[in-house]
């Protein structure tokens, strides 16, 4: 007799992992650049902090509220998040701190598209929050800017 094998659920939420010296001034600049919110774990570091599950030192006060000193993540505004831990359950960016600078090329990155005509203007709206720009590429393929953010993590504006 056969089985018919059970259908794998897709996964409803995502977290695209970076390493960071920095990880609130990272999320601060994603969150600007994409329209993204900073997630509010404070709840959640509250409850922890009075469980004695982590430590007074693990954690720090961002945008006047608590955090976790090493972890920080951006979500998408529409998206769907846990009230009382705050995690977002849809497109995240998570920012982790790491004690080593960046050293090679991304093997990962994340392409801009602003929309016909706008490239120019995200590129200057990009380094005014920190950005810089690393080449301009002018191909038969196509034309983008390859940018770096504020820890030098490549990425492009199509």
């Amino acid at each position: 007799m056969t089985q018919t094998p059970a259908a794998t659920p897709v996964p409803v939420h995502w977290k695209l992992v970076i390493d960071a010296g920095d990880p609130h001034a990272q999320a601060g600049f994603w969150a600007a650049a994409l329209g993204y919110e900073v997630e509010d774990n404070s709840a959640l570091v509250r409850r922890l902090l009075q469980a004695g599950a982590l430590p007074a030192e693990a954690t720090v006060d961002s945008h006047g509220r608590a955090a976790f000193l090493d972890l920080i993540a951006v979500r998408h505004p529409e998206d769907p998040y846990d009230k009382d831990t705050g995690v977002g359950r849809g497109r995240r960016l998570l920012f982790q701190r790491v004690p080593e600078a960046k050293t090679v090329k991304n093997r990962l990155h994340l392409d801009l598209h602003p929309g016909e005509g706008r490239r120019e203007g995200e590129v200057e709206r990009l380094e005014a929050l920190g950005a810089s720009v690393l080449r301009r590429v002018k191909e038969a393929s196509g034309e983008w800017v390859v940018m770096a953010d504020p820890e030098g993590n490549e990425f492009c504006v199509c």
